[in-house]
C-alpha cells in the first residue's frame, strides 16, 4: 500500500518553496526600488520637482537660490576679457567606467589625473559623466549631450565643474574608446576597469567659456559650485547618444534636470583679446 503522507508532504514542501521564493523576489524588487532615490520624470514623486522633499539634506534642490543648470542667455551675459584662458593640467591615470543607474561616469583615482586652476586654486579632476539632452541651454536651446567634468580641491571643500555641450554630427573620439564597455554594462550597476586614461583626450577646442556660480545638478544639489561651460559646441554621433541612453536604467534615459532660475547671479563670458 502506498504511503498517503508522501503526496501531502510534497505539496507542503512545494508550498513552502513558493512562499519563500515569492518573499525573496518581492524583497529584491523593493530593494531595487529603494535604490532609485530620485528620477528625472516630471510629475513623478521622485522627479525633479520633489528632490528637495525626499531627504532633509536635499533641501537646496527646492530652496536654493543658486541652482544649476541655467539658460546661458545672451541678454544676461557680461563679457569679461580678464578671466584668462582655462588652465588645464591633465595626465594619464588609472580609471574605471561606472554605470551608476542614472548616468555613465568615468572615475579617476585620487588626484592623479591632474587639475584645473581657477583664481589661483587647484581643483583636481575626480570624474566625468554625461547627460542627455544637455542640462544647460544657450538662448533657450538644449543640445543633444552634455559632459560634466567634476573637480574638487584637496581639502574637499570646493567644487568646480567643466561642462561641454554636443550636437549630433561626427562621433566623439573620446566616447568611441568607451562604447564597447558601455554596451557591456547596459542596465547593470557595475564598474569596469579601463586602465590608463588621459583626460586631455577630451577635446574642448575654442577659447571662450561661460562662468557662473551654481550647484550640483543632482541631489543633494550642493551650492557654491564654480561652473565653466565651454562655448564651442562639439559633435557626437546619434549612435553614441543612443548607447549612453540605453545603458542606464529606464527611468534615466533622459537624465537632464530642468533649467533653474538665474535670480541675481552674474554670467560671465570670457572672450580673448583680438
Amino acid at each position: 500500500m502506498k504511503n498517503p503522507s508522501k503526496p501531502a508532504a510534497f505539496v507542503s514542501s512545494l508550498l513552502i518553496f513558493v512562499l519563500v521564493f515569492s518573499y525573496l523576489t518581492s524583497t529584491t524588487a523593493e530593494h531595487e526600488e529603494d535604490e532609485r532615490e530620485f528620477e528625472y520624470k516630471e510629475g513623478s514623486e521622485k522627479g525633479p520637482g520633489h528632490w528637495g522633499e525626499i531627504r532633509k539634506e536635499w533641501a537646496p534642490c527646492k530652496n536654493g537660490g543658486m541652482q544649476s543648470p541655467i539658460d546661458l542667455s545672451s541678454g544676461r551675459v557680461k563679457i569679461i576679457e580678464k578671466l584668462g584662458e582655462l588652465k588645464r593640467s591633465y595626465k594619464s591615470c588609472n580609471a574605471t567606467l561606472h554605470n551608476r543607474g542614472h548616468d555613465i561616469s568615468v572615475q579617476w583615482i585620487g588626484d592623479r589625473a591632474g587639475s584645473i586652476q581657477i583664481n589661483g586654486t587647484d581643483y583636481f579632476l575626480k570624474q566625468g559623466h554625461w547627460h542627455s539632452p544637455s542640462e544647460h541651454s544657450i538662448n533657450g536651446r538644449r543640445y543633444d549631450l552634455e559632459l560634466h567634468m567634476v573637480h574638487e580641491t584637496k581639502d574637499l571643500k570646493k567644487l568646480a565643474v567643466v561642462g561641454l555641450l554636443y550636437k549630433i554630427g561626427q562621433p566623439d573620439a573620446f566616447l568611441s574608446k568607451l562604447m564597447k564597455k558601455v554596451v557591456a554594462m547596459t542596465d547593470k550597476k557595475e564598474y569596469r576597469r579601463m586602465g590608463m586614461i588621459n583626460p586631455a583626450e577630451i577635446k574642448m577646442g575654442g577659447k571662450k567659456y561661460y562662468r557662473y556660480m551654481g550647484s550640483l545638478t543632482i541631489p543633494p544639489c550642493t551650492e557654491g559650485v564654480i561652473w565653466t561651460i565651454n562655448k564651442l559646441i562639439r559633435t557626437v554621433s546619434k549612435e553614441q547618444v543612443k548607447l549612453l541612453r540605453e545603458a542606464v536604467h529606464d527611468y534615466a534615459e533622459t537624465n537632464s534636470r530642468p533649467v533653474q532660475q538665474v535670480n541675481q547671479r552674474e554670467i560671465h563670458l570670457y572672450g580673448p583679446n583680438p
